[in-house]
Parts: C-alpha cells; structure tokens; sequence
C-alpha cells in the first residue's frame, strides 16, 4: 500500500462576498461618463490613514462599499468605521458590504475606534455599521457602547449611520440616548424600489425611524440619504423629500448609484450634475437644513463641513 503525503498546505478560501448573488445572472455595467471619474489614491497622508486603520483592526465602510471618493477622504484623514465585524446579514442589490453569518462582537471595538479618531485627529467622526439583525438589540448599545469610548477620548462631535434596527424594540431609544450629534439612517431608494433593491427592509419603518429620533430628542440633527439611477421616477424622488419632511429630518443627500460587479443590480440611469442641482434647489425649497446633491455624494462625503454648515443653518433659522 502507498501513503501519499501533501505536504502543500491549502489555503482555506473564505465563502463568496455575495453568496446569495452567486447564481443570478451578469448584468452588463455600464461604462461610467465623465462626471464621474475620480483619480486613484496615491497621497502619504491616504497610506498614513491606512496604517492607522490597520494597525487597529478596524473595518471601514469607505473599503467595504467600494466607496469613489476613498482617496479624496483618506487624504484627508477622513475615515468612516464600519463597527460589528464586515459581514452583513442582509442582501441588498445595490450593496457590495460582504452577506453571510457574522461573527461575534469585538467587546474592545469601541476603545479601538475611540483611539483611532484620536490618532487621526478626527473633528467629525462617522460611525455607521452592518446590519446585525442576528443580535437580540440589532448591535444599538454596541453602537452606545462606541459612542462614549469616543466622548471620553476625543472632543470630536459624532455622526453615527445606523442600521434600520427592524423589529428591535428599544434599538433606537438606545443609540438616541447616547447622544450622538446626527442619526443618520438611509432611506437608499424610493418606496416602488425596496423589493428588488432592499428587500429586506421596509420603507415606512425606516421613515417612522427617523421620526422616532426627533421625538425622543427634537435638538439632535436627523439625516437621511437616496442613491438614484435605479429606475426610480423623478416625482418619487420629490415624493420621497416630503416624507422625509413630514418627519422633520434635517439633512438630505442624494448620490448616483454606482454597480459593485455584474451581480449586482444594474445602473439603470445616470443621472446628470443639471439635475442633481435641481433636486438640491427642490430639497432646500421643502426645508431641508442641508442638501448634498451631487454624482459622487455619498453620506459620509465630506460629513465634517456638511456637520459644521448644518449647526450654522438651524442657527441661522432660529435667528429669524
């Protein structure tokens, strides 16, 4: 008898990003236009950004999503936490975060995030996450939990983009009474589009979230945000600001869709800078604090200024 030995060690391979994208067929992606070419990141300060991000075994939406403006953001020091692990328990099209069954929680994540915000000098720091929906509370007192390593470490004011915490009762209050200064929930497309863009999410739950946040604390700043170029109608697109309105969020943004892989749901529109300024000019007229309406806004894009104009329009507003 012969006894081979493979003394050659396999590699264990991790599941597929998208295992539940697998089988369905490509979809052509379309060759992207000019307004929205971005330059690849090469700067000392994106490799600094880097090594800090590293070094602290963090994760960052800003990879995680294949975000374009990572090398603009990243130059500048500028950074969005992803918390909870890089697993997503949901499966929407449009999103290229890795689906599957995450892992537990990391009980020294908000310490780690607290000192990279202090490493990198943060004034503005944005801490978002995966969907948790296998945690009893959907990962809110984790996020509570992140919220006050960075209070006792920084004097950076806090953005957090949360999850829509679906049948979690007492998810919300939590984050809310942790005191971040914006909720941020993202509606990410009009309410006809939610079964094939975000089916595992309800529209009118995440509306009645963003409600919730201004009737628990009506001075902490609300903000919510679409993609577009998914098929949606223009008069959804100004339904949708109404919705948001009659939920008094504060800030809206509005950036194009971009297609992750052929798995992916396809662009179904590019949508052009003309028309991104007449939502922008449409969403101030309903009320809206602030609006970012442009090819390349994504909800983090530029998140410290947006932060620092939005306190100086309530400001403004109460002056009148």
């Amino acid at each position: 008898m012969v006894v081979v030995l493979d003394t050659i060690e396999t590699p264990i391979s991790r599941p597929p990003r998208h295992p539940e994208k697998a089988h369905r067929p490509d979809t052509a992606v379309v060759r992207k236009p000019d307004w929205i070419r971005v330059k690849a990141p090469t700067s000392p300060l994106y490799r600094e950004t880097t090594e800090i991000v590293r070094e602290h075994g963090l994760v960052t939406v800003c990879e995680e999503a294949g975000c374009p403006n990572i090398g603009e953001c990243w130059s500048q020091k500028h950074a969005t936490f992803m918390i909870m692990g890089d697993t997503c328990t949901r499966a929407c099209a449009f999103c290229n975060v890795r689906t599957g069954q995450p892992g537990p929680l990391d009980p020294d994540e908000p310490r780690k995030v607290a000192e990279a915000t202090a490493q990198l000098g943060l004034k503005h720091v944005v801490v978002t996450s995966v969907d948790r929906d296998d945690l009893d509370d959907g990962g809110a007192e984790h996020f509570a939990q992140t919220i006050a390593a960075i209070r006792a470490a920084s004097s950076a004011t806090i953005e957090v983009l949360t999850p829509d915490f679906l049948r979690k009762p007492g998810a919300i209050e939590t984050v809310v009474e942790a005191r971040p200064d914006v909720f941020n929930h993202n509606l990410e497309t009009v309410p006809s589009k939610y079964l094939t863009v975000r089916p595992g999410a309800r529209y009118f739950a995440s509306l009645r979230l963003l409600q919730q946040v201004k009737e628990r604390d009506p001075a902490m700043f609300t903000k919510s945000g679409i993609m577009v170029g998914l098929g949606e109608e223009r008069n959804e697109v100004l339904q949708l600001m109404d919705d948001l309105r009659s939920a008094d969020v504060d800030f809206l943004t509005i950036g194009q869709y971009l297609q992750p892989t052929r798995k992916h749901h396809p662009v179904e529109e590019f949508v052009t800078p003309e028309a991104f300024r007449a939502y922008e000019t449409i969403a101030y007229a309903k009320g809206f604090l602030m609006v970012s309406a442009s090819p390349l806004t994504r909800s983090s894009h530029h998140a410290g200024d947006d932060f620092a104009k939005l306190r100086a329009a309530r400001i403004a507003k109460q002056g009148h």
